[in-house]
C-alpha cells in the first residue's frame, strides 16, 4: 500500500526538488499538506498530480 502522505524530506527525494521549491509549491497551492502536530506532511495524491501535470 502506498503511503497517504510524505514528509518534506521524502517529498524532496521523490520529485528531486529542494526544500525551498517544495515550500514554494505548497504556498502556490500545487501541493496539498496536512499538519500533524508540528510536522508538515504532503499528500501523495497531490505529488502525483503535480508530476502528471508536468509530464
Amino acid at each position: 500500500m502506498e503511503p497517504l502522505t510524505l514528509t518534506i524530506d521524502d517529498t524532496k527525494k521523490a520529485i528531486g526538488l529542494g526544500r525551498t521549491k517544495i515550500y514554494d509549491l505548497i504556498g502556490q497551492g500545487k501541493l496539498e499538506t496536512v499538519k500533524v502536530g508540528r510536522r508538515t506532511l504532503v499528500k501523495t495524491a497531490s505529488i502525483r498530480a503535480l508530476v502528471d501535470q508536468a509530464a
